[in-house]
């Protein structure tokens, strides 16, 4: 009876570890940007520490958001390089400040000196986009396909696209969807088997499916739907399976929906919760909107093609960075603009038909911001701002408009802000995971920063 309640045991803390981890870009598959993590709590982030507790070597700056699985960080850089880093900031680490260096890395294929896609970890692989139209698989313990010292590691498999794929892959019942600057949404066998084959093994699709724009946005996946946004303005709903609107072979899918917004959906990735969808839209020249759509694809919907009208809108001063919901309040940054925090339900503070809102409280981040997503763990919302053209900081946020706001319309600044670590605004978005959160900075200082809460 013992040792099967220590087996019991050991599956519990191995589940509460996993319920830690931050797998893949905005946290999950449906891209909420909140994960239920508690292991830090308000008060501890207001009076941490302003330095990082490790900072892991990158050669190239880090744009793209990390990955957390099974105690490794996970993260590309614009060197078109992947990189493994002991997430406690123990192996392979020294110094006073501790720097590490990676467990492993991996590199990928690019002439074009930016490379957004942030990695998925997923029953032991990790999917990377890359700026040579492909997509990539590893193995996650750094073991098949690696060797040396320091250790390397070639793909598992690969997957060409007719584009550069700067969206990040989502992974769900064992598909990878992810995007390309080709104008399409691609569905791969995660195991690297069907449509697979060769040595070094490539994979072809299970299918695609064709927008009206490039897909930097990466895919959303929810209730067997994949929603996608595109450069040519819109959102559009495919059934995640392959099956309904999809035909010939290769096999090609057509939307369950469609939804026009009034500008680019370019980087900011739709967040499904509670049945609704929610994304941002806009850019130079266009309004910049925050929309909320029915997932379903039935209120607000009509016509055949079946079109959707959102359920409510909301207006931002700039360009919207992809939302993250939780505690019934979307959250989203913006491009050289605010935090905005607005009531999800589309209720507080919003009126008129069709429906618009104002926010419940928003946050400046620096007028020099690029897009860094919010994060939300245990009522605090992380978020990387521009406070100069030479300076960026991580910024946290109380996620009930509480602690440090004031005033009429509602104005709240940071409970708590980095040191002035960067060269430059900080483009990643923030991972809150087991007590540290991490982000991506310039390789000068580091490449990725953890710092620890508690």
């Amino acid at each position: 009876m013992r040792r099967r309640g220590l087996v019991v045991l050991a599956a519990t803390l191995a589940l509460a570890l996993a319920g830690c981890d931050w797998p893949m870009f905005r946290s999950g598959a449906a891209r909420t940007g909140f994960t239920p993590d508690r292991s830090i709590s308000l008060s501890a982030v207001s009076t941490g520490g302003a330095d990082p507790a490790w900072t892991g070597r990158t050669t190239g700056v880090v744009e793209s958001s990390p990955a957390v699985v099974h105690g490794v960080v996970y993260v590309g850089d614009n060197a078109h390089k992947l990189y493994a880093f002991d997430a406690s900031g123990t192996t392979n680490c020294s110094g006073s400040p501790k720097s590490c260096a990676p467990l492993w890395t991996a590199t990928r294929g690019g002439s074009v000196g930016v490379d957004l896609s942030s990695p998925a970890v997923v029953n032991g692989v990790v999917y990377i986009g890359s700026a040579d139209d492909k997509l990539y698989a590893f193995d996650a313990s750094g073991a098949t396909n690696c060797s040396g010292s320091p250790k390397t590691c070639a793909p598992l498999w690969t997957a060409t696209t007719g584009g550069l794929v700067f969206s990040s892959p989502a992974v769900v019942n064992g598909i990878v969807y992810v995007g390309s600057d080709d104008d399409k949404l691609y569905a791969f066998d995660a195991s690297g088997t069907t449509n697979c084959s060769g040595s070094p093994k490539v994979c072809r699709p299970l299918w695609t499916a064709t927008t009206g724009g490039v897909v930097r946005a990466s895919p959303a996946v929810a209730g067997g739907i994949v929603y996608v946004g595109s450069g040519d303005g819109k959102v559009s709903a495919f059934d995640a399976a392959g099956a309904t609107n999809c035909s010939g072979s290769p096999k090609t899918c057509v939307p369950l929906w469609t939804a026009a917004t009034a500008g680019e959906v370019f980087f900011s990735s739709p967040a499904v919760a509670s049945g609704v969808v929610y994304v941002g839209a806009g850019g130079l020249g266009s309004s910049n909107t925050l929309y909320a759509f029915d997932a379903a694809g039935k209120k607000q919907c009509s016509d055949s093609p079946k079109v959707c009208h959102p359920l409510w809108t909301a207006t931002t001063a700039h360009a919207a960075s992809p939302p993250a919901v939780a505690g019934g309040v979307v959250y989203v940054g913006t491009f050289g603009g605010p935090l905005y925090a607005f009531d999800a339900a589309g209720r507080t503070g919003c009126s008129g038909a069709p429906k618009r809102c104002a926010p419940l409280w928003t946050a400046p981040t620096g007028a020099f911001s690029e897009g860094s997503s919010a994060a939300v763990a245990n009522g605090v919302v992380y978020i990387g701002s521009g406070e100069s053209c030479c300076v960026g900081q991580l910024l946290a946020f109380d996620a009930a408009g509480t602690a440090n706001c004031s005033g009429t319309p509602k104005t709240c600044t940071p409970v708590w802000r980095s040191g002035s670590q960067s060269f430059g605004p900080i483009t990643s978005s923030p991972v809150p995971a087991n007590r540290f959160v991490y982000v991506g900075d310039v390789p000068g200082l580091g490449g990725l920063l953890a710092f620890r809460f508690g």
